[in-house]
């Protein structure tokens, strides 16, 4: 059990870790979506839809740097829990996807919770925003 406790104390280690799998999995994401800007509006993809994806191929990637970063982390995981809770709601409600699979929202899902997490935990002491509270 003591081997337990002992772990944390590597608490800020976790939360460097998570920030670095999340802003990682929101770079890459927010960059795939950079195509959208040479999309036109279909069937497929109505004109509020593109304009979502668009809005999301800026804000993303940006979000993401601050992550990484450290930087305005609990701000950030605000915006990327309202973003996952909107692909979750898009991926059940409207395309009726299943929880695992093809376009399954388990990643959703996950990165809602570690969005969380960082909420709730802020970067750590290995980030900007622990600099910044110490002026």
């Amino acid at each position: 059990m003591y081997f337990f406790n002992e772990l944390s104390g590597y608490y800020d280690s976790a939360l460097l870790a998570l920030r670095v799998a999340v802003g990682a999995s929101f770079l890459a994401h927010g960059l795939m979506k950079r195509g959208m800007w040479r999309m036109q509006p279909s069937a497929e993809m109505p004109v509020g839809m593109l304009n979502m994806m668009r809005f999301l191929s800026i804000v993303e990637p940006l979000g993401a740097l601050a992550v990484l970063a450290g930087f305005l982390t609990q701000y950030a995981a605000i915006g990327f829990g309202l973003i996952m809770l909107g692909a979750i709601y898009f991926k059940t409600q409207k395309w009726g996807k299943t929880f695992a699979g093809d376009g399954g929202w388990e990643l959703d899902l996950l990165l809602l919770a570690s969005a969380i997490v960082l909420l709730l935990g802020g970067a750590g002491n290995v980030s900007i925003d622990a600099r910044l509270l110490q002026i």
